[in-house]
């Protein structure tokens, strides 16, 4: 029998995880969908009113130490949250749970795979909105794209397909990827570029996209994980540094990403994830990343004055 998703739980209440709430919620009703937290969050959030583009959302919270299983799992976390994050999912993993990750990065999958098993997750690669939230209320103008797909051609698609039609159901703009680790890397290398240049720059996707010295360092930490994809046998194309470029200039002229929204909050950012994985790897194959390596002693001294 095909799995079927009914019941969705996400844990991140994060730009992302409000931005597909929200939608799975509108399509299914509040009931299809829980937002699950520990219990600090739990108190802090069952009162607060929450919005999107001016619009109020009521939203079903559940205290993570309710065990009930939930057939999809969207995990919407930063990349300092995720060990946390998968303490607070436990009650919610049954048989046959499926998990997505819409995190940033190259590692998420692997990691949630070590605690729950890798034959639960589908790979999942979130790209092209420019969603942020701002104390409780959360603003878009794009909704971007989730592409899905299997890395191992041998692996059953049963996964896929059960978030293929749930996907269809609740009108969720998404793609199969067929090469989906070269997705996510490609993805990954414009975090590692936009992400961290605005953060350490304080900046907005249009500054980041006007040719100068920002533009310069946003490009080039890009260039730099195009290389080291060779290395990895990932092969990302040159072409990929313009191709997101010009997905950036499609975005809210004064956004800007998680990270410089890090900063201004003044939270610790991913940039281990970012720069701090392009370095280690890097190291691996005897590589020298200048611009990444700039970046993340950057970054790290913004987030010592906090």
């Amino acid at each position: 029998m095909q799995k079927k998703i009914n019941k969705t739980a996400i844990v991140g209440m994060g730009a992302l995880g409000l931005l597909y709430g929200q939608k799975i919620a509108e399509v299914m009703g509040k009931d299809s969908v829980s937002f699950i937290l520990d219990d600090d969050r739990f108190e802090a959030y069952k009162n607060r009113l929450f919005t999107c583009n001016g619009k109020q959302l009521d939203l079903k919270m559940q205290r993570s130490s309710v065990k009930e299983t939930f057939d999809l799992v969207i995990v919407a976390v930063k990349y300092n949250g995720l060990s946390s994050a998968l303490e607070t999912m436990k009650n919610c993993i049954g048989e046959n749970t499926i998990i997505i990750s819409v995190m940033n990065g190259i590692s998420s999958e692997k990691i949630i795979g070590k605690r729950y098993g890798m034959d639960k997750l589908l790979m999942t690669v979130a790209q092209g909105m420019d969603a942020m939230r701002d104390g409780s209320n959360l603003v878009y103008t794009k909704y971007g794209l989730l592409f899905i797909g299997n890395p191992d051609e041998a692996k059953s698609d049963e996964n896929l397909l059960a978030v293929k039609d749930f996907f269809d159901k609740v009108e969720m703009p998404y793609k199969i990827e067929e090469n989906i680790m070269y997705r996510m890397w490609a993805k990954w290398m414009l975090n590692v570029g936009i992400n961290q240049t605005c953060a350490v720059f304080d900046t907005t996707y249009e500054k980041a996209t006007t040719p100068g010295k920002i533009m310069d360092i946003f490009v080039n930490a890009m260039k730099e994980v195009v290389e080291l994809s060779k290395y990895e046998g990932i092969n990302l194309k040159d072409s990929e540094v313009q191709t997101y470029i010009d997905i950036i200039k499609t975005l809210a002229p004064d956004g800007f990403p998680s990270m410089a929204q890090d900063r201004k909050a003044c939270r610790l950012s991913e940039v281990e994830m970012f720069a701090g994985t392009v370095i280690e790897l890097a190291e691996k194959y005897k590589m020298d990343v200048p611009v990444n390596k700039f970046l993340y002693d950057e970054m790290k001294k913004i987030e010592a004055d906090y």
